[in-house]
C-alpha cells in the first residue's frame, strides 16, 4: 500500500512572477512548501534566467495543466545581435561573432518570416529528448547532438525598441513548444549577423498575467500562515479556452463517479470538448454528445 501524501487538500492556481536566477521546479516546490499541498505542477517551463509568469497548478487544479500549456502566451525579449552562444541565451559561451548591424528596416522585413506556421529546431541544451536522453547533457557531454526541426504556431512577432545598434526588443505571441532562444538565433541568422537572447520575460500565458502575479518573497514571507490562500485563483480559470456546460444535480452526481451526465442544451456541437460545472464549480471534462457530457477528466474539490 503507498504511503499517503501529507499536506492539504487544496485546488487552484497560484500565478507566480517568476525572478531570475531559480527554475521553475524549484518555484513549484517553493510553492507546495508554503502553501502546505499535497499535489503541485506547473503550466509550461521557463529558463532559470527567464522570468515572468510561471502558474503553478495545486491539487485537482493539475488536471487543468494542458489546457493552459496548449494555451497561447507572449514573451518580451531583447536579442544580442552580432554573437551567437552555443546555449543561444546569455548564459552560454559566444561561438561566433559579426560586426554586421542590420538598420531597423531589415529587421522588420525578418521578423515576417518566422510568424503563422513554422518550423523550429530547438536549442541544443533544452529538454528535448534524444534517443531517451535530455539534449542538454548530451550538449553538456561534448556530443554533437541533432535536433528535428518541429511545428510551431507564431501569431504576432513584432519589434518593440532598438535600444542601441548591438540590441532590439521583441514581442511574440506564439502557442505550444515555442523556443525564444531559436527565434534569437534564427533572426540572426537570417539578418547575417548572428544573435542570440540578452533577457526574456512571459508577461502572460492564457489567462494569467505577470503583472497579477506574486513574488518569491511574498510566498516567503507570508509561507505556512495560510494567508497565501487569498491570492488562490479558481481551478475553472484553467478552462476558459473550453466552452462551460452547465449539469442538472442529477448529472453531476453521476460525473463525478466517471460516468455520462446530463447537461443543460448548449451551443457546443455533438463531439466537442467541454467541461461541465454545477453550482459555479467545475465537476469534469469532457466529450459533449446528445445531451451529455463523457467524462475524461474529474474533478474532486
Amino acid at each position: 500500500m503507498g504511503r499517503r501524501k501529507k499536506g492539504r487538500d487544496i485546488h487552484g492556481w497560484l500565478v507566480v512572477d517568476k525572478p531570475a536566477g531559480i527554475s521553475s521546479n524549484a518555484v513549484v516546490n517553493k510553492v507546495r512548501w508554503a502553501m502546505d499541498a499535497k499535489k503541485a505542477g506547473h503550466a509550461g517551463t521557463l529558463d532559470p534566467e527567464a522570468t515572468g509568469v510561471l502558474a503553478v497548478a495545486l491539487g485537482e487544479a493539475t488536471k487543468t495543466v494542458p489546457y493552459i500549456t496548449d494555451a497561447l502566451k507572449a514573451y518580451e525579449f531583447t536579442v544580442r545581435l552580432g554573437q551567437a552562444t552555443n546555449t543561444d541565451d546569455a548564459e552560454g559561451e559566444v561561438i561566433l561573432e559579426s560586426d554586421a548591424r542590420p538598420s531597423d528596416e531589415d529587421i522588420q522585413a525578418a521578423l515576417a518570416q518566422f510568424t503563422g506556421d513554422i518550423m523550429q529546431v530547438p536549442p541544443k541544451f533544452s529538454a528535448v529528448k534524444i534517443d531517451g536522453e535530455r539534449a542538454y547533457k548530451l550538449a553538456r557531454d561534448g556530443e554533437d547532438v541533432e535536433i528535428a526541426a518541429r511545428p510551431l504556431w507564431v501569431e504576432e512577432l513584432v519589434m518593440m525598441s532598438r535600444p542601441d545598434t548591438d540590441h532590439v526588443t521583441l514581442e511574440m505571441t506564439c502557442g505550444k513548444g515555442g523556443y525564444v532562444r531559436s527565434i534569437a538565433r534564427d533572426l540572426g541568422e537570417a539578418l547575417g549577423c548572428h544573435g542570440h537572447v540578452r533577457n526574456l520575460r512571459r508577461i502572460w500565458s492564457g489567462p494569467f498575467d505577470a503583472e497579477d502575479g506574486v513574488t518569491i518573497e511574498l510566498i516567503e514571507e507570508l509561507a505556512k500562515t495560510g494567508e497565501l490562500d487569498a491570492y488562490l485563483r479558481p481551478l475553472e480559470e484553467g478552462l476558459q479556452d473550453l466552452p462551460e456546460l452547465k449539469a442538472s444535480a442529477e448529472g453531476a452526481t453521476r460525473l463525478k463517479h466517471g460516468n455520462p451526465g446530463m447537461v443543460l442544451t448548449s451551443d457546443v456541437e455533438y463531439g466537442d470538448e467541454a467541461w461541465a460545472s454545477y453550482e459555479g464549480k467545475a465537476v469534469a471534462v469532457g466529450t459533449y454528445r446528445a445531451g451529455e457530457l463523457h467524462p475524461s477528466r474529474v474533478f474532486n474539490q
